[in-house]
């Protein structure tokens, strides 16, 4: 049976997108017949043992820390990741190391693959350097920003394959002159049999958080995920004005937090219509389908940049899956998801009178909700579910193993 290592920046207990997408393709793999497992570097910061089992899944965590100044503190710890992916190779013997951006990840795997002689698949789901401009944590066009870029460029060179989960990305290594053939997208997706099922709505739950109006539902907009400033959340609070204007019932209800939480929670509090937005806070994973029923529409109003450009998003097909109609900003990445007036609504970034206005177009014609929610459900279903999208990385494996071996590499359940 083929064997596959992933190597992580982090994973499951920690919760982010990043965590989600690689228990996806984890499930998925292991559904389809390979032996799979999972290394993480030093940035796994969630406490617990070397060796891991977390919703039937193993990994295996690099120990220690690394410290010294920006640039060698990176350099000892792809070295510490990488003695601990050999350790693990020699112990395991997987058929292919495939790394997960950051560049650090692939740093690593090509170290240990080098020496070992294991090809090397390099997955890259995000710009490193474009990331940290998004965060908050580096600025484009800077010393550090380049010499990230420089790093991706070699691990991309280096590795024996390349994956993008998006065109955007890809189009973009195109540009640096790297060759298209290396290249497989494999996109995001949702695993329709953790995902799939929508829960009836929690009505108690909608009270509790004032989302009735004389006992009646108020129309809910709502957002579930990350609080980062490249989210454009401000931008959302700063259409609520214009959205209660045209209708006067409606809730904004913000699950979630990060970085930007404490502003915005100023921001809100300072509002004319602070009386209509609720914020949650974060909620456990089992919890947010529960979240997610809440809301009649869900908002995405990221603000334009190269990340929100170049990559696409989980949420919005999380949304879709669940019958949510989406309404985002016109960005690369939401155009990669979104058709506008079929499964969703793409309004102006930057902008929170386009916001609302797209908003209440879209509570004024109920009549066509069940058009975009049928919509969004079957665009998730044809072209986004993990079980058929993982097929992709098994085409990849096949062109790095010899040809004797592909018949272990499995097939779709």
């Amino acid at each position: 049976m083929t064997r596959i290592l992933h190597v992580l920046d982090h994973s499951l207990p920690m919760h982010s997108g990043y965590t989600f997408r690689t228990r996806a393709i984890l499930k998925a793999q292991a559904a389809m017949g390979l032996e799979v497992r999972a290394i993480t570097g030093s940035r796994h910061t969630a406490p617990g043992p070397s060796l891991e089992t977390v919703d039937g899944l193993t990994f295996h965590r690099t120990d220690g820390e690394t410290s010294g100044p920006a640039g060698l503190r990176e350099w000892r710890e792809i070295a510490m990741h990488a003695a601990a992916i050999e350790r693990l190779c020699r112990e395991w013997q997987p058929d292919i190391l495939h790394a997960h951006s950051p560049a650090l990840c692939g740093q690593a795997a090509l170290r240990a693959g080098q020496r070992l002689s294991i090809p090397v698949v390099y997955e890259i789901r995000a710009f490193w350097e474009d990331a940290a401009v998004g965060n908050g944590t580096g600025r484009e066009g800077s010393l550090k920003y380049r010499l990230t870029r420089q790093l991706e460029n070699n691990t991309i060179r280096r590795a024996d394959a390349i994956v993008t989960i998006c065109e955007g990305l890809q189009t973009d290594l195109i540009s640096r002159g790297f060759d298209a053939s290396r290249m497989t997208i494999t996109p995001n997706g949702v695993d329709l049999t953790l995902f799939g099922t929508p829960p009836v709505k929690d009505e108690a739950l909608a009270a509790e958080l004032g989302l009735t109006a004389n006992g009646r539902p108020c129309p809910v907009i709502g957002f579930i995920g990350s609080f980062y400033d490249y989210e454009g959340l401000d931008d959302l609070i700063a259409a609520m004005p214009e959205l209660i204007a045209r209708h006067g019932d409606a809730r904004l209800l913000l699950v979630g937090g990060g970085p930007c939480e404490e502003a915005l929670r100023r921001q809100a509090s300072n509002s004319p219509c602070a009386s209509a937005i609720r914020f949650v806070g974060r909620v456990p994973h089992t919890e947010v389908e529960r979240y997610y029923a809440l809301a009649d529409i869900m908002a995405y109003p990221r603000k334009k940049s190269r990340l929100t450009d170049l990559v696409t998003p989980l949420k919005p097909l999380e949304a879709m899956a669940q019958g949510k109609i989406v309404a985002a900003s016109d960005v690369g990445g939401h155009r990669e998801l979104i058709e506008d007036g079929v499964t969703g609504a793409l309004f102006a970034p930057d902008n929170p009178k386009a916001c609302a206005e797209a908003l209440a177009a879209l509570l004024g014609q109920q009549s066509g909700w069940n058009d975009y929610r049928r919509a969004g459900r079957e665009y998730v279903e044809n072209q986004c579910d993990w079980a058929a999208n993982v097929q992709r990385y098994q085409d990849v494996y096949q062109t790095l193993l010899p040809p004797e071996t592909h018949q272990d590499l499995g097939t779709t359940a």
